[in-house]
């Protein structure tokens, strides 16, 4: 009998485990591919990696006006896959060795869950009984209902492409969206973004939207906002246009990047009786409604990011733990500071309101990046902004496109989280020069 059973090895999974047994739990992992899930093998690992590459090759073809000259600049994408390959085996070799460190006992293969009372879970022949399951199966590329779309390649089949298409059709102007479409255009190919929506980013900032979206205007992506795809056979996007105008498209790829849907099927979650929406429900502690039965992660169809995973995770291991030992103190998952990050060239972060979600009477503040000297030394462009959503000295949100974006971030994450406001921002001592500092000069405004 195990104390817990973990089902998923992703972001929610390895880290639940890893603190569960670090408190001296007996824990069992279930995970039927490979440690740290999508985000790791199919995800933000590989994505990040290869934006990189196409981040050095902007720099190396635009180097002129920083008095870099570079001649016959290209990319050679077998190594950059391989490269990406590399990042991703190394890292899964590290989830696998924390797991190994902590004792915590890794079983692959499909893992069905039998029933409960107690809590049985089956892989091949051998059953594994535990006192509490945390349920981490994670999620899928959402497939739309239009004619053709399961015959397209998702974001999965993307990143195991050996060559850079001569041109992409990406349905869908989100953050995945718009991740593929920032290094498929460095790398030369010809871009068109679908989307119904009239912004991109969805909800995010929307004056931030319209200029990372004006960015990639200039560098040559065309974006059909308003626009309904009505079918993707035989290669082709038939679509309407937000006139209601019918066009039609033949790139050479079609990328379907319209979200992603959780994984409720296939592992008998029927067989616990747990309410299902969009995901898994669960309260504030990641309880599901049945005893010992826990879900954290994408499965719960709420917050859809890696870092949330995580945290997810832990919140669920100490309300497991607090059952244990009713003296540790109670533990709640807040989903107000959770950060979001478009890894494109620039990059685009935001916590918290954005401007149109800000109450009335809420002041925006907003500062160009050039403001900031490290910014102007190492950047030509005049296109970054910080923005600052408060109401009086309370800071509401924090919106940011510039390079190094998602690095700044985390410091307005700890000081909305912690309750400083503008004034207390102010009287931090940044590092100078940084890029960082424009944070400050904001809450100065």
């Amino acid at each position: 009998m195990y104390d817990l059973a973990v089902l998923g090895g992703g972001p929610a999974g390895y880290v639940a485990a890893e603190k569960a047994a670090k408190a001296g739990l007996r824990v069992v992992l279930f995970e039927k591919k490979e440690l740290g899930g999508v985000c790791l093998n199919e995800g933000c690992i590989p994505t990040k990696t290869i934006l990189n590459s196409a981040k050095i090759f902007d720099h190396a073809v635009g180097g002129d006006s920083f008095g870099v000259v570079a001649e016959g600049v290209k990319v050679d994408y077998a190594k950059v896959q391989k490269r990406k390959e590399r990042v991703v085996r190394r890292l899964v070799g590290g989830v696998a060795a924390s797991m190994r460190g902590c004792g915590v006992e890794v079983v692959k293969g499909e893992a069905v869950i039998e029933g409960r009372d107690p809590l049985r879970v089956r892989v091949g022949g051998t059953v594994y009984e535990a006192e509490d399951l945390l349920i981490c199966s994670g999620s899928s590329p959402a497939v739309p209902p239009i004619p053709g779309a399961p015959d397209v390649m998702d974001s999965t089949a993307a990143l195991a492409l050996d060559h850079i298409p001569e041109s992409v059709a990406v349905i869908g102007g989100g953050v995945i969206g718009m991740e593929f479409a920032s290094f498929y255009r460095s790398f030369g190919a010809e871009v068109d973004v679908f989307e119904m929506m009239p912004k991109i980013l969805g909800p995010m900032d929307g004056e931030v939207s319209r200029m990372l979206m004006e960015v990639y205007s200039k560098k040559g992506v065309r974006f059909h906002l308003g626009c309904r795809v009505k079918s993707l056979k035989g290669g082709k996007v038939i679509f309407e246009d937000a006139e209601g105008a019918e066009g039609e498209l033949v790139p050479a790829k079609i990328l379907m990047c319209v979200g992603r849907r959780a994984n409720l099927q296939g592992y008998g979650l029927e067989t616990l009786g747990v309410q299902v929406d969009r995901g898994i429900k669960v309260d504030e502690f990641m309880r599901t409604g049945v005893e010992g039965v826990y879900a954290a992660g994408d499965v719960t169809g709420f917050s859809m990011l890696a870092h949330t995973a995580s945290r997810e995770g832990e919140v669920a291991v100490e309300d497991i733990l607090r059952r244990r030992d009713p003296s540790r103190p109670e533990v709640r998952m807040d989903y107000r500071v959770i950060p979001g990050v478009v890894y494109t060239n620039p990059e685009v972060a935001g916590v918290g309101l954005t401007e149109e979600q800000a109450p009335e009477g809420a002041r925006v503040l907003r500062l160009p990046m050039l403001f900031s000297g490290r910014f102007a030394a190492e950047n030509d462009r005049t296109d970054g902004i910080c923005k600052i959503i408060a109401d009086g000295d309370r800071i509401l949100g924090v919106h940011i496109l510039g390079s190094g974006a998602s690095e700044i971030i985390h410091g307005c994450c700890l000081a909305m989280q912690n309750g400083l406001g503008l004034k207390d921002v102010c009287r931090t001592v940044f590092p100078h020069p940084t890029v960082s500092e424009i944070v400050r000069l904001a809450s100065g405004l």
